[in-house]
């Protein structure tokens, strides 16, 4: 605005009319000065004058065509700078410049000079700009393709895909949903710029937005018509400016992915309701993909927990083992204060903490008497078949420390890899006593079991040594020992 206000000058005073100006003094005038100097003396007969008075009327002549010339040829060298500038920057170089000093006398020419320049300036900062957010899209695009086929943490992926999103378009409020069809509704997987009451949210398919969204199976761009409608600050997910798009898997819904709310107060645009699309189509592939990759990984975790409970079956003695020191192990935990996804973690690797002595002999497992140096050395093992068994399960790779050193004691006498101290995690040392305490109170094939009381003796003895004595502290307490 600013820019066409200056231009206006140019309008009010154009060059064609400052070329007249300067025509007048180069030509015109010196022609009505030779001309009056003829009607002034031709009615005597005969035109004389003075060598003084043709000097100044030579003169006058002289400096009116001087001081015409260099104006105009000033206006026209100018107007050239213009048109090579012009002419330089409609081919590409922004970097140019129309270089007009200001105060020259030709005030439209500078005027034009000055508010082409912003013109330029403005569309170089709009350039800039769009490739700022061209190569954030570019960066969300490399992120979700990196992260199609990767499933450790679906849910932190999606976080961030839709936050980078969400400011790379501008926007205030995104939100992803997942179509639940049995219910009717739509669940929230992951959302930004929004307060955790939408964290368990659940929307009807009825919402007319999104409910358009899925029944049509389209893309849709809602602008917002007037400014008013909607305060500085406040924004709806489901409210104008809003863009929303269909995750679509081999042609079917399975949820919707939306921003809404400019930061910039203006509308999105179709190139950005496009970009939007195409991302939900790799949204939608990453999800597909996580859900199957955690269906494999079930049935993996299924089949090796069957391993498990074939372990304790092929030994009369160890059956129900893992149960127990799973029971225990979650008490634990829960006396002294882990939160759930701990606790998890420590009632999954409890029940699979001997998964690796399918790779033992019945030999070795069931032998009488004391095993030899190379018998325990193969048993010393079964921690480290355990967590290869576990490997493939890249969800249950917090299962494989607790698994592989639920063997490991405090001074580094324990094995596989004789960690000490804290080296060894908290769901190991969790593991190592009470694991312990349910195989000293067992009947194993070399040793009757021992009372409660006596394996209470046992911990107190390796307390600080073997086990950690604060939760050994904590452990017969709990089992009131």
């Amino acid at each position: 605005m600013k820019s066409i206000l200056k231009l206006k000058s140019v309008d009010d005073a154009s060059v064609v009319r400052k070329f007249a100006v300067y025509f007048t003094l180069m030509s015109l005038l010196p022609f009505v000065i030779l001309a009056t100097a003829f009607f002034i003396f031709s009615p005597r007969g005969e035109i004389k004058i003075d060598a003084n008075l043709f000097f100044w009327a030579v003169f006058i002549v002289g400096l009116f065509a001087f001081i015409g010339f260099f104006a105009m040829r000033r206006t026209f060298v100018n107007l050239m700078k213009v048109s090579t500038n012009v002419k330089n920057i409609l081919s590409g170089d922004l970097s140019k410049r129309i270089n007009i000093k200001a105060g020259g006398g030709d005030n439209e020419i500078t005027q034009l000079a000055f508010a082409f320049n912003e013109v330029v300036q403005q569309l170089e900062n709009n350039i800039k700009q769009l490739e700022k957010s061209r190569t954030t899209l570019h960066d969300v695009l490399i992120k979700v393709s990196s992260g199609v086929s990767a499933t450790d943490n679906i849910n932190a992926f999606l976080d961030l895909i839709l936050e980078t999103t969400v400011n790379a378009l501008d926007g205030s409020i995104g939100l992803l949903l997942m179509l639940d069809e049995d219910k009717k509704e739509l669940a929230v997987k992951s959302y930004y710029g929004l307060d955790s009451f939408y964290k368990d949210k659940r929307i009807p398919l009825d919402e007319e937005v999104i409910g358009w969204v899925i029944k049509q199976n389209k893309p849709l761009l809602i602008p917002r018509l007037h400014k008013s409608d909607s305060k500085e600050g406040e924004f709806s997910p489901f409210e104008p400016p809003l863009i929303c798009s269909p995750l679509v898997f081999q042609g079917k819904v399975i949820g919707t992915i939306s921003v809404s709310g400019k930061k910039s107060n203006a509308n999105f645009e179709e190139d950005e309701l496009m970009i939007l699309s195409n991302l939900g189509l790799q949204v939608a592939l990453a999800l597909e993909n996580s859900r199957l990759s955690s269906d494999n990984q079930k049935t993996y975790l299924e089949t090796v927990t069957a391993l498990a409970l074939a372990v304790e079956a092929r030994d009369f003695y160890s059956r129900g083992h893992s149960d127990r020191v799973s029971e225990y192990s979650v008490r634990l935990a829960q006396a002294i204060g882990l939160d759930e996804q701990q606790i998890k973690t420590i009632r999954e690797a409890a029940e699979l903490h001997d998964v690796g002595k399918i790779g033992i002999s019945d030999e070795i497992l069931k032998k009488a008497g004391a095993l030899s140096e190379l018998e325990y050395k193969i048993i010393q093992q079964h921690p480290v078949i355990g967590e290869g068994i576990i490997v493939p399960l890249h969800g249950f790779s917090h299962l494989r420390s607790p698994i592989r050193h639920h063997h490991e004691w405090l001074d580094g006498s324990g094995y596989p890899d004789h960690l000490k101290g804290d080296a060894i995690c908290l769901e190991a040392r969790i593991l190592a006593i009470t694991d312990s305490y349910d195989a000293m109170v067992t009947d194993r094939p070399y040793r009757k079991a021992l009372s409660p009381q006596e394996a209470k003796q046992e911990l107190l003895r390796y307390k600080g040594i073997r086990y950690d004595e604060k939760l050994v502290d904590t452990f017969i307490q709990l089992m009131n020992l």
